[in-house]
């Protein structure tokens, strides 16, 4: 079986093709086809409330692009979410529209529970007996989720993301809410590491120079923050070959990590390289496939 997701964030417009391979009530989901495009809703939508006409013409194309993908690689069932900017974006009902009348294509809009919901589906197949704080955090919304023995006991969205803090779009008040929320979590539930997701911190691993599966540390983060604070965007292009749209939006998500795990007094860090997307998979394959099955591996 072959399924698609199609996640339309504030920064970027993911699709990811995976197969289900099912052995004796165990699956795997491999990973066959993924791209990325960074159309930027967030800029549009923090800075005037709308998204703009420029943006609304290549969004169409841009799913034009990923139904004729789904159709070649034979796709049994797909999902499309949008999430904060198209949730915040005044014009939101138009474009939905203008895509269901143009493709034939529904777009769900979650908020930041559902988004927190279709993460934990991944996500639990990464932790242990410890007791964790998961860190999601996207252009607009961040999503921190607390886990003890490998059960969500607690949940909160928060609407600040990259590229809300670096065009200034968050307050005080938001930041302090933040941290009361985590600061009272973690006395409550003696949380002893973070769980990390998102393309940021994603990047963020490789260039500590951590090998997959391998935790790093809060000081190996900080240490990769001063490097690329050190350089002009252009270094950060050139010698370590960020693309633009992650040049410019990896250091104020760093800082909502790192205050995240300075605010729960945690030292380590697992970062999976899952999200949104492996999720509303994980989900398709459970509509089509109600009973009950393990998950022994995603690739």
């Amino acid at each position: 079986m072959k399924l698609a997701a199609i996640d339309i964030g504030s920064n970027a417009v993911r699709c990811q093709i995976s197969s289900a391979l099912k052995h004796e009530e165990q699956v795997i989901f491999k990973r066959i086809e993924y791209i990325r495009y960074a159309i930027r809703f967030g800029e549009d939508v923090f800075n005037s409330g709308y998204i703009s006409d420029l943006k609304i013409q290549k969004f169409v194309k841009l799913l034009h692009a990923f139904q004729l993908l789904l159709d070649v690689h034979d796709v049994d069932h797909f999902m499309v979410c949008a999430t904060s900017a198209m949730r915040n974006s005044q014009n939101a009902p138009q474009i939905l529209q203008l895509v269901q009348d143009t493709l034939g294509m529904g777009i769900q809009v979650i908020d930041g529970a559902a988004e927190a919901d279709l993460i934990n589906k991944v996500i639990v197949n990464f932790l242990d007996e410890r007791n964790y704080l998961h860190i999601d955090v996207g252009g607009g919304s961040t999503e921190f989720n607390i886990y003890v023995n490998r059960e969500k006991v607690a949940s909160r969205s928060f609407e600040q993301g990259s590229i809300r803090h670096m065009h200034g779009r968050d307050s005080e008040e938001l930041w302090n809410n933040m941290r009361l929320w985590i600061e009272e979590n973690s006395r409550k539930y003696h949380l002893s590491r973070a769980i990390g997701t998102g393309g940021n911190i994603n990047k963020i691993h490789d260039l500590a120079g951590k090998a997959p599966g391998k935790p790093i540390f809060r000081k190996q983060i900080e240490e990769v923050v001063a490097l690329v604070s050190s350089m002009t965007m252009e270094e950060r292009l050139t010698k370590l070959l960020l693309n633009p749209d992650r040049a410019d939006v990896i250091l104020p998500a760093a800082e909502i990590y790192l205050s995240a795990m300075k605010w729960a007094k945690l030292e380590t860090m697992m970062v999976p390289n899952v999200g949104l997307k492996d999720g509303m998979i994980h989900a398709l394959y459970e509509q089509f496939h109600p009973e009950r099955f393990v998950i022994s591996g995603i690739s």
